[in-house]
C-alpha cells in the first residue's frame, strides 16, 4: 500500500534542498545534458511502439522547455506520486528539489514506455539494453575475477579489498559512467589515497566482534557495482561475520541502471559463464539463496522520491530490525541526507541520526552533497579539482556504529 509519511518526520535542523534552479550546478547540467541525453538513448536502444515513442518525445519537449505535468497513467502509485508532487506541479523541471525532480522524470519515463500498462511495454525494462553491456564477459564478469584473484589471505586486508571494490563499484553507475575514465573497481590499495573518509577499520572491529548476525544491504546499480556487493555478502557469510543477509533492490527500473531482483539473477548467470572464481562465487551466492542466508527484498519506497527519514511503518522495521544496514552509492547518500545542501563539515553521525539501526555509507561523489569532512578540506579540494564532488573520483566509508540506545553523538534522540 502507497502511504505517503508524515512530513513532520522531516529533521528539524535539515538545510534548504538542491535545486536545479542552483546556478552552474551539476542538479542544473542534470536536467539540461544528462537526463535529455538519457530519452535519446532510450529511443535508440529499444524498440519501441509508436505510441512510447511519441510520449518520450514529448517527455522531452516537457523536461527542455516546458512545465512539470502530472502522472496521468492509471497504475498503483498514482495517487502516491501526485500527492508527493503536488507542489511542484505547473513549476519549470528547472526550479524543482533536484531528488525529487530526478525521481519523477524516471517515473514519468516508464509511464511513456508502458511499464505498467497492458500493452508491448508492459514489464519490459527501458534500460535493459544498456545493463546487458555491463554483463558482457570483459566487463563486470572480468572485473570480478580480477578482484577475487588478487585478495590478501590476511583477513582484515582481504574484507577492506571487498569492502572497497564494492564501494567503487559505484563508479559503473549508466546514468553517469565515470568507470570509463577511472577504470572498474580493483580494491588496490593505492585507491584508498581517494577515500576522504574511511571508516573500514571501524566497521572491521564491529564485525569481528560477530555483534552483527543480520545484514542489510541497500543495493544501488545493477552490473559491477552489484556484483561486488555479493562478493563482499559472500566473503562475510562465509567467514561467519554475519549470519543472514538481505540485499534489498528497486522494485522496477529507476536511475538507468539500479538493481532489481531479475539483475541478481542475471548477474550470477554472467558470473557463472566468465567462470575461474567468478563461477565459484555464483555457485555460493546459489547455495546462500537457496537456504535463505542470502535474501533478495524489494519495496515501493526505493522506487520513489521520499528520503529515508520517511519511512513507511513496515520498510522502518525491517532496517530497525538489522544489526548493521549497508547503504550503497550516491543517490541513497543522497536520500539519506534529504539531498540538502549541508556544511561539508557537518557530522555525519548527527546529519543521519534518525535512522534506525547503525549505518554504514558506501559512495563515490558524483553529487554536490557531503558531510564528514575536516575543516578547510573541501576548500581544499575546490582548488586542487573543481569538479571533485561530481567526477567519481573519490569516495567515503561513512559509518555511525551505534544504535539508538548505545552511548554516542547522538544518543538519546528520539528514533
Amino acid at each position: 500500500m502507497f502511504i505517503v509519511p508524515p512530513s513532520s518526520v522531516e529533521p528539524a535542523d535539515l538545510p534548504p534542498p538542491i535545486r536545479t534552479s542552483d546556478a552552474d550546478s551539476f542538479a542544473r547540467y542534470t536536467f539540461v545534458e544528462r537526463l535529455p541525453a538519457i530519452l535519446r538513448d532510450v529511443l535508440a536502444q529499444n524498440g519501441l511502439s509508436a505510441e512510447s515513442r511519441d510520449a518520450l518525445r514529448a517527455l522531452h519537449v516537457e523536461i527542455t522547455q516546458g512545465r512539470v505535468c502530472e502522472l496521468r497513467e492509471d497504475a498503483p502509485d498514482k495517487a502516491l506520486w501526485n500527492t508527493v508532487s503536488a507542489p511542484h506541479i505547473g513549476r519549470s523541471w528547472l526550479d524543482v528539489p533536484w531528488y525529487w525532480g530526478e525521481a519523477f522524470f524516471y517515473r514519468r519515463l516508464l509511464e511513456a514506455t508502458g511499464y505498467f500498462g497492458i500493452g508491448p511495454g508492459r514489464r519490459v525494462d527501458p534500460f535493459g539494453p544498456k545493463k546487458a553491456t555491463e554483463l558482457a564477459p570483459d566487463a563486470a564478469p572480468h572485473a570480478v575475477n580480477a578482484l577475487l584473484r588478487r585478495l590478501s589471505e590476511e583477513p582484515r586486508e582481504r574484507f577492506a579489498m571487498l569492502l572497497h571494490g564494492s564501494l567503487w563499484g559505484n563508479r559503473s553507475d549508466l546514468s553517469y559512467d565515470v568507470a570509463r575514465r577511472l577504470g572498474r573497481p580493483t580494491g588496490a590499495p593505492e585507491e584508498r589515497a581517494n577515500l576522504l573518509v574511511d571508516d573500514s577499520n571501524s566497521l572491521w572491529d564491529l564485525l569481528r566482534t560477530k555483534a552483527c548476525s543480520r545484514l542489510l544491504l541497500v543495493a544501488d546499480n545493477a552490473g559491477t557495482e552489484l556484483l561486488m556487493d555479493l562478493a563482499l555478502v559472500d566473503y562475510l557469510l562465509c567467514q561467519d561475520l554475519v549470519e543472514e543477509v538481505q540485499v534489498h533492490v528497486k522494485p522496477h527500473p529507476f536511475f538507468v541502471s539500479d538493481a532489481m531482483v531479475e539483475d541478481v539473477w542475471e548477474g550470477l548467470t554472467a558470473l557463472e559463464a566468465a567462470g575461474g572464481p567468478a563461477r565459484e562465487l555464483s555457485e555460493r551466492l546459489r547455495a546462500q539463496l537457496s537456504r535463505n542466508d542470502l535474501r533478495l527484498v524489494s519495496h515501493w519506497h526505493y522506487g520513489t522520491s521520499l528520503y529515508f527519514f520517511q519511512l513507511p511503518e513496515d520498510l522502518r522495521a525491517m532496517l530497525a530490525g538489522a544489526d548493521l544496514v549497508v547503504v550503497k552509492g550516491d543517490a541513497n547518500y543522497r536520500r539519506l541526507l534529504g539531498d540538502a545542501h549541508w556544511p561539508p563539515t557537518a557530522s555525519f553521525a548527527q546529519a543521519t541520526r534518525y535512522f534506525p539501526a547503525r549505518l554504514v555509507a558506501l559512495r563515490t561523489l558524483k553529487a554536490e552533497i557531503i558531510v564528514g569532512l575536516r575543516p578547510g578540506e573541501a576548500e581544499r579540494l575546490r582548488a586542487e579539482d573543481p569538479s571533485w564532488l561530481v567526477n567519481g573520483k573519490r569516495g567515503v566509508v561513512q559509518a555511525r556504529l551505534y544504535r539508538a540506545a548505545e552511548e554516542g553523538p547522538s544518543a538519546g534522540y528520539p528514533f
